[in-house]
């Protein structure tokens, strides 16, 4: 059984994990604008400038409280600041990598998600010709039989499967025993995760699907997801 994908509120309200996406996608286009020196930005400017919605950002924004100042807009580093709040950010969020293959080291040491708030705290494999090496990041090699007591130990928020299709399901259920809420699966197939538990797929052949079929149809329009 797979879980809402709602997420609360104050006052028991509810938001679409759409939302929640969204909300990402504000931060991102928030830290250009601050990289820029830009130091307030209006729903309309900041619609124009990304190719979004301005409705749709006030009404986003407007689920989580009143952040606008009328006749200025959004200040650029407020806005940032409690999104980050919003998303968990501010509290640094604690990630394990199962799977120290290709996929699985450049994503231990891939520095964007430090930026933003993620830290790669822990790696796994069963191959003991790998356990005890390190990323080039220097993010140490674990042997799985380890997982629970690291996954304590490091206060692991989310674990990420970067595992053989065959693999993906008894790593999802090892991480659920060990009381992980948050996985992000880059194999292939459909896995089950109980009630409470959250799963996101990332699965790389189906994008190149999509673009192979964007291809094949000769199609003119370009444009994103």
């Amino acid at each position: 059984m797979t879980p809402s994908n709602k997420v609360g509120l104050r006052g028991g309200d509810q938001v679409s994990e759409l939302t929640a996406s969204r909300l990402s996608v504000y931060l991102r286009c928030l830290n250009a604008l601050d990289l820029a020196d830009v130091k307030t930005v209006s729903s309309r400017t900041l619609a124009e400038q990304f190719h979004l919605n301005a409705a749709q950002i006030r009404k986003d924004l407007a689920y989580f409280g009143e952040f606008g100042v009328r006749g200025v807009g959004y200040y650029v580093k407020d806005l940032k600041r409690h999104l980050r709040v919003i998303l968990g950010l501010d509290r640094g969020v604690r990630v394990a990598v199962v799977g120290a293959g290709n996929l699985g080291l450049a994503l231990a040491d891939y520095p964007g998600f430090h930026r933003e708030g993620f830290e790669i705290a822990a790696l796994f494999d069963v191959e003991r010709g790998k356990v005890g090496r390190k990323s080039r990041g220097g993010v140490r090699i674990v042997d799985m039989t380890e997982f629970r007591k690291v996954i304590k130990r490091e206060n692991i928020d989310i674990v990420v499967l970067a595992v053989p299709a065959a693999a993906a399901q008894d790593v999802v259920n090892v991480a659920v025993a060990a009381g992980i809420r948050a996985l992000l699966n880059f194999a292939p197939g459909t896995l089950k995760v109980p009630r409470g538990v959250k799963l996101k797929n990332v699965d790389l052949t189906v994008s190149l699907e999509s673009l192979s079929f964007f291809l094949a149809r000769g199609e003119s329009d370009e444009g994103q997801d």
